[in-house]
């Protein structure tokens, strides 16, 4: 019960934050956005028509795809998400921010339309419309899903050129990046990882002194080099950026000739990591 609350409790703030970063941020100053709630704007630009009901009525169709694949409490909290949404956005569809630096509109509505979304996806729910593809893309193709978002967010902006113009093209482009990056970090953390993968001769060495200096937990794998056909252990650590530097120096000092490669980590669960609440 105390986590039906809990996630009860994101999903209303978020849709809270999502509606003011529509009518006082983006409507206000003529931009679009992707996805259902770019389609409800258009349609607001156009004929005047409440953004509060559209969203409602596309965003219920598209819950009758998602409630075939997604699982049910996912369902259930989308539904709370899509009836917040349409009461805030009628709420609040009188309040405006007009300014002539109009970049900042699209930064604000970015910032708050990512942490909107960023709350409802971490109270296990969706705002519905595109947000159900991406959940989708997740689940069945692994795709990252702030990135999915903005796959099919971009789709949707792209059209709606012929209504805002290019001018406010541009800035909505600029508020869906920085709302898919804001988004990013709710979901997988503000400690991005790297994983290091080191191939050395001097592997034991170089294992000791990062075990004793960084203490962080290493993996070591047998390979095999297809044309010197000898077999060398390959290191494999996962660690913060800030430990990235250290690990540089360690390996320069030890073994300068050594093959390393460094690469982002998406998310990292497990003991002496955050452990994250992953999407079934």
């Amino acid at each position: 019960m105390s986590k039906i609350v809990t996630n009860s409790i994101k999903i209303i703030i978020g849709s809270f934050i999502f509606a003011v970063s529509v009518n006082y941020f983006a409507i206000s100053n003529d931009l679009g956005e992707g996805g259902v709630t770019g389609i409800t704007m258009m349609l607001y630009y156009l004929y005047q028509w409440s953004p509060a009901l559209t969203n409602l009525l596309f965003n219920g169709i598209l819950l009758l795809v998602g409630w075939k694949f997604l699982d049910k409490a996912t369902i259930l909290y989308t539904i709370l998400a899509m009836l917040c949404m349409s009461l805030f956005l009628n709420s609040t569809h009188q309040w405006h921010f007009v300014t002539d630096q109009r970049i900042v509109a699209a930064l604000g509505a970015g910032v708050l339309m990512g942490a909107g979304m960023g709350l409802i996806m971490l109270g296990n729910g969706t705002t519905a419309g595109s947000a159900i593809i991406a959940k989708l893309l997740n689940k069945f193709l692994g795709w990252n899903v702030s990135y999915a978002l903005l796959f099919c967010d971009i789709i949707v902006v792209a059209f709606s050129v012929a209504i805002i113009g290019i001018e406010s093209l541009v800035l909505t482009v600029v508020s869906l990046y920085v709302s898919t990056k804001v988004l990013d970090y709710l979901l997988e953390g503000f400690n991005p990882k790297k994983a290091v993968t080191i191939i050395s001769s001097q592997y034991t060495e170089l294992a000791t002194a990062i075990d004793q200096e960084i203490e962080r937990g290493i993996t070591v794998f047998d390979a095999k080099g297809y044309y010197s056909k000898t077999e060398k252990p390959v290191l494999y650590i996962v660690i913060s950026r800030q430990q990235l530097l250290p690990v540089t120096k360690i390996i320069n000092r030890i073994d300068p000739e050594a093959f390393v490669i460094v690469n982002e980590v998406q998310s990292v669960i497990g003991e002496g990591f955050t452990r994250q609440i992953m999407d079934k």
